[in-house]
């Protein structure tokens, strides 16, 4: 599994459809183009494998502290990471689009907050499977 690291494999994803969606997450899914003209000519493509492809978003505004966004991250490639033969070959990127309670999940890396992210992601990845 190959992971997005530019901008520009992040807009090209986000402009893409969302196929899958949660309480907190949304799924976005690109198709892998075939190359063109002008990347056989030489230019760099954006997505040079023919692979799986995953990438995590999380603003600020929903996860305010980095430990936060930090712990949701990982969670976010271990899961797609254990998940990655139900996915197809194709670029995805999760979106945080609402924040986790913090009265109800006080601790940034708790174990009930660990598990509500876990249980929630690997919803997020069947839906986009099925």
């Amino acid at each position: 599994m190959q992971r997005l690291k530019t901008r520009a494999q992040f807009q090209a994803v986000m402009a893409g459809t969302t196929v899958s969606r949660t309480d907190h997450f949304a799924l976005h899914r690109l198709a892998l183009p075939a190359p063109s003209v002008e990347e056989q000519a030489g230019a760099r493509p954006l997505f040079p494998v023919d692979d799986c492809w995953i990438g995590a978003v999380l603003p600020k505004r929903w996860a305010r502290r980095a430990v936060t966004r930090n712990a949701i991250r990982r969670q976010i490639y271990a899961v797609c990471d254990a998940q990655a033969a139900a996915l197809p070959a194709a670029v995805h990127v999760v979106r945080l689009r609402s924040g986790f309670d913090r009265k109800q999940f006080i601790s940034a890396t708790s174990v009930q907050l660990k598990q509500a992210v876990r249980s929630e992601l690997e919803q997020l990845v069947r839906r986009a499977a099925a």
